[in-house]
Formats: C-alpha cells, sequence, structure tokens
C-alpha cells in the first residue's frame, strides 16, 4: 500500500472541524439556556427538591415572560393535576388544544393529558369525547384504555367489550378474561330483571368467549335454579368441577341446596367431599363442615377435619377442629378448648383473606374484580394461609 503525502494535511483538517461543530454546539446550547427565563430554570430546581408549590410559582412566572413556551403549559398542567387543582389543570391544557400554531404531536399529547385531567375530576363524559376523538390517532392505545376505565366505571358493559376487542395483547394479560366477565356483567342484570332468554344468551357469549369462564358457569346455574330447573343448574355448576376446582366452594352451598331439593342430599356433599380430597380448600371444607355438623353430627364433622387437617396441616383448618371437639368432649374440658380457640381465631383472623395475585391486595371477601389494580379474575378463592403453604 502506497502512503500519500496529503494524508498527512488532511489529518489536521479533521480537528480543526472537529472544533468548529464543537464550539457551534456549545454556543447554540448557551444561546439556548440564555434564552429561557431565570424562573424557568428556578421551577426546574424546586422540582428537584421536591417543592411544587414553589415551582408552579416560577413557572407561572416564566409563561407570562414566554406564553408561547409549550414544554412549560405541560408542566404547569401537570402539577396542577398533581396538587388536585383540576380546573386549573383543565385550563392550561385546553388553551394547548386551541391554541393555533402548535406541533401535531404536541395537540395530541395536550388532547391525552386533558382526558386525564377530565377523568381524575369525575367528568367521565367529557373525558369519553376527548379519548374517542384520539381513536386512530398515535394516541389510540391511550385513548383506548381510557375508555375501557370509564365504561367499566359507568358500568356500560356493551361499550366495554367493543372497546376491550380492539385492545392489543399487554403481556401474558388475556383480554377474553375481561370480555367474559362483561358478558356476565350484562347477564346478571337480566337474571335480577327475570329476563332468563337474555340472560342464557349473554352467558352462552361469555363462555364463546372463554370457555374456562368460572363465573359464567356459576350465574348459568343461578339463572337454572331461577326458571325451576335445578338438575340442570347442578350440571352447570358441576362443570365448575373441570373449569377450575378451586372455585367450587363458591357454589358449594348452592349446589347442595339444589341437590337437596331434588332428595340427594348425600350425593351432593359426596360429589364435594370427593373434590376436596383431591382440591385442598379451606372454603370447601368450611361448607361441608357446616352440613356435617347439622346432619351427621359433631362426631363425624370431627372425623372429617382431623383427616383434612393431616393432609393439609393449617390453623383455619385447626380452628375448625377445635370446633368440633367442643360438642364431642365432656363440660370440664369444654372451657379449656373454647380457650385455645379463641387465641387461635385471633391469628386465623388475619390469615384468612383472599390475596390479588396481580396487585397483592387482601380481602376478607372474594372479589371477582380486584377494588385496588382493577383486574378480573386475579382473586383466586383460596386464603392467605394456603398460599404461605403453596410457597
Amino acid at each position: 500500500m502506497e502512503f500519500e503525502l496529503w494524508w498527512l494535511l488532511g489529518l489536521p483538517l479533521f480537528f480543526v472541524f472537529g472544533w468548529l461543530a464543537a464550539r457551534i454546539d456549545i454556543r447554540h446550547v448557551v444561546r439556548a439556556s440564555r434564552s429561557l427565563p431565570r424562573s424557568y430554570l428556578s421551577g426546574l430546581n424546586f422540582l428537584l427538591n421536591e417543592q411544587p408549590d414553589k415551582a408552579i410559582d416560577s413557572f407561572l412566572l416564566a409563561v407570562q415572560i414566554d406564553p408561547q413556551t409549550v414544554e412549560l403549559h405541560f408542566a404547569l398542567g401537570n402539577l396542577f393535576r398533581r396538587r388536585g387543582e383540576l380546573d386549573r389543570a383543565i385550563r392550561i391544557h385546553q388553551s394547548l388544544v386551541d391554541r393555533e400554531i402548535i406541533e401535531p404531536e404536541q395537540r395530541l399529547q395536550a388532547q391525552e393529558e386533558l382526558g386525564e385531567d377530565y377523568l381524575k375530576a369525575g367528568l367521565l363524559d367529557r373525558a369519553e369525547s376527548v379519548y374517542l376523538a384520539l381513536r386512530g390517532t398515535a394516541r389510540s392505545e391511550a385513548a383506548n384504555a381510557a375508555l375501557l376505565e370509564i365504561y367499566q366505571q359507568e358500568k356500560n358493559w356493551a361499550r366495554a367489550i367493543e372497546i376491550a376487542r380492539d385492545m392489543p395483547r399487554r403481556g401474558s394479560h388475556r383480554w377474553e378474561t375481561d370480555i367474559a366477565n362483561f358478558y356476565c356483567e350484562i347477564a346478571a342484570t337480566n337474571l335480577a330483571h327475570s329476563d332468563f332468554a337474555e340472560a342464557h344468551h349473554q352467558l352462552a357469549l361469555a363462555l364463546e368467549t372463554n370457555r374456562k369462564c368460572v363465573r359464567a358457569s356459576l350465574l348459568l346455574g343461578d339463572v337454572l335454579v331461577a326458571e325451576g330447573k335445578d338438575q340442570e343448574a347442578i350440571a352447570a355448576w358441576q362443570e365448575i368441577g373441570i373449569q377450575d376446582p378451586a372455585f367450587l366452594s363458591l357454589v358449594a352451598e348452592r349446589l347442595i341446596e339444589a341437590h337437596r331439593r331434588q332428595g340427594q342430599e348425600e350425593k351432593g356433599l359426596q360429589f364435594l367431599r370427593t373434590h376436596l380430597n383431591q382440591t385442598p380448600s379451606l372454603d370447601l371444607l368450611e361448607i361441608i363442615f357446616k352440613w356435617e355438623m347439622e346432619k351427621q353430627g359433631p362426631e363425624v364433622a370431627y372425623a372429617l377435619v382431623r383427616d383434612e387437617l393431616k393432609r393439609n396441616p393449617t390453623m383455619l383448618g385447626l380452628e375448625k377442629l377445635l370446633e368440633a371437639a367442643i360438642y364431642t368432649v365432656d363440660s370440664d374440658r369444654k372451657g379449656d378448648i373454647e380457650l385455645v380457640k379463641g387465641l387461635i381465631h385471633g391469628h386465623t383472623r388475619r390469615v384468612a383473606r383472599y390475596c390479588c395475585k396481580e396487585c397483592g391486595f387482601k380481602a376478607r371477601q372474594f372479589y371477582w374484580r380486584c377494588p385496588a389494580c382493577g383486574g378480573w379474575e386475579t382473586y383466586p378463592p383460596k386464603r392467605t394461609e394456603e398460599f404461605d403453604l403453596a410457597v
């Protein structure tokens, strides 16, 4: 390879051009920073020091000096919303939406912020109109998510189904679960108004959307009972044992009652005992225990809980064992057992809760939709103690 003399001349030129480019960039940054109002920089400093009240005062002054600064308006609007001054946040974001000279992306951002302001303020109709206008734009996904939340708050399940069908898959989340529950909500309303035909139709759509929708099978049994079809209701509830046996505890009482009306109470209890042996459940144990106490007496109930406690030792199971034992011992020992049972009850109150598998929110009752994170079917019908044993 031949060496060219001009290479030596070119090398210093590269350094000179690089130095000039750096100088130009630095001058641009300095010029831009000098053009910013000092109050803007003060506002940023207050934000970094977690002083939002002083930051707002500084930004307001900066906006008066340079009213064309869009970023300042966004910062102010978000600060007002965080402070709960939603009327001021709405005015700020509405002024950006109405501004004639603004970048298209900034206008879309202002619309989205305005929709969030309305949503936080509880003005659902106004928020809905803003988000509907954003559908089909670059902000469509966020708009659909907000609309879905609005329709769930309004219990407008038909529109919620429409929006959920357009939602993209989000990790492991299956929108089929949500949609099936929306159909169940409609069916529950139909059942409350004795519109059994429409309830059947909505539940069929729920099961078509999600074959493993336990709630649909549960409601189907309720509809059939209301129609006087106990045998068909029993079949619908027993289907839950195939969909997810852990949920049988939710229909155990109704299933036994339906069997009793058919003169087959023992058959229903045997069905539940079989599933208890296969799928341990404190809720199911409690229901079977209650029926055994009433029908067979404390000796049989005691044996039931004792055998279950050997397979799955839990404090809640021990409490039930002591409850049955109180009726099987002489009066001299009853006081001692009641004392121990009372001490154990103080502990079981803390572990006898349902826990959302998405956000960890705990509740004393079962929910189809978590009150904290809003997830559907995120509450397994198991108590906290059962989760702790499974870990």
